[in-house]
């Protein structure tokens, strides 16, 4: 009896034990194919990041010399000073400011503009999806350097078609006025990302299950109540992510911005903080150096961090109705 009993004990614990032995291959065999994206993210991810936090610590200042100058950049810690001064900077938060106010003008803009042609394509009414598809998502897929130089082309009053169309229509329009920069800026992102956030909105209405249509047509629903009472609910969460990945990515507003100061000296060095970050770090601004350049960043992404905690309560709470 005792040679018995002990023999499904040890054949169970034999089976254990293969099992042990089969997943821990397993995760040997996941760990071996993920090293190399591992490896690649923590080079231009995790290193970067944590050399910028590094730099943020250091100004660069003048060692040695004498009376008529000389000396020699060596980087002195200088704990916090960085941080003290991209706070009480008046250019850093006017530059932040400029961000805000693009951010309410060019975010919801494009956002409509991005569900109503993603209902269209995914309507009955539309033909040929692909097509329409392809046609609103090209522009994403010009660099935003090019697009940025495509269209300061047709904001110079010089040598625009456009702008000479519009006066010999008898409307005079500065796209580089103080008053309306921004807004120009605000039509080249649109014009980039209204595609790019479509798909978005178009994955999440081709998720939706065609049963509901053809119940709400059966109660006798049209295709407006359809898409009003169907449609919208059922994108909010695509919604909230297409809004957070945009303001996020106005934080970094930098291409537009830069491109047309070639063509408008009067946007500064620090109209945007990922202007006065680069300049910073190329000494045409002072403090100079890259300590006070990382310090703008590592601000800037705090900011974006609080933003993307602002959408996670955001968006649990809407998941919760």
């Amino acid at each position: 009896m005792t040679a018995t009993t002990h023999a499904p004990k040890a054949a169970r614990r034999s089976s254990k034990a293969k099992r042990s032995d089969a997943a821990k291959r397993e995760n040997r065999t996941g760990w071996a194919f993920m090293a190399p994206f591992a490896l690649l993210f923590a080079f231009v991810f995790i290193l970067p990041i944590g050399w910028a936090i590094y730099s943020s610590f250091f100004r660069q200042v003048v060692s040695g010399g004498g009376a008529y100058g000389g000396g020699e950049l060596v980087n002195q810690f200088v704990v916090l000073e960085n941080f003290r001064y991209v706070i009480t900077s008046g250019d850093f938060w006017a530059g932040v400011g400029r961000v805000v106010i693009y951010t309410l003008i060019q975010v919801p803009i494009m956002i409509i503009a991005a569900l109503a042609l993603a209902m269209i394509i995914d309507s009955f009414v539309v033909k040929h999806i692909s097509g329409f598809r392809l046609g609103y998502f090209l522009p994403y897929a010009i660099p935003g350097v090019v697009a940025s130089i495509i269209w300061v082309y047709l904001y110079n009053g010089q040598i625009s078609p456009l702008v000479k169309g519009l006066a010999a229509l008898g409307i005079n329009v500065d796209f580089f006025a103080d008053n309306i920069v921004l807004a120009s800026m605000a039509n080249i992102t649109t014009w980039t990302f209204t595609g790019y956030n479509m798909l978005i909105f178009l994955a999440a209405l081709q998720a939706i299950p065609h049963d509901l249509y053809e119940a709400a047509r059966i109660d006798g629903a049209n295709g407006w109540q359809i898409a009003m009472k169907i449609k919208l609910p059922n994108v909010r969460s695509a919604a909230l992510l297409a809004m957070l990945l945009s303001i996020v990515g106005t934080i970094q507003l930098f291409n537009e911005p830069q491109i047309m100061q070639t063509a408008d000296p009067g946007i500064s060095k620090s109209f945007t903080p990922m202007m006065m970050a680069m300049n910073t770090s190329q000494g045409t601004l002072t403090p100079s150096g890259d300590g006070p350049a990382s310090a703008v960043a590592i601000m800037m992404a705090l900011i974006a961090g609080v933003l993307a905690m602002a959408y996670a309560l955001v968006e649990r709470k809407v998941n919760e109705e």
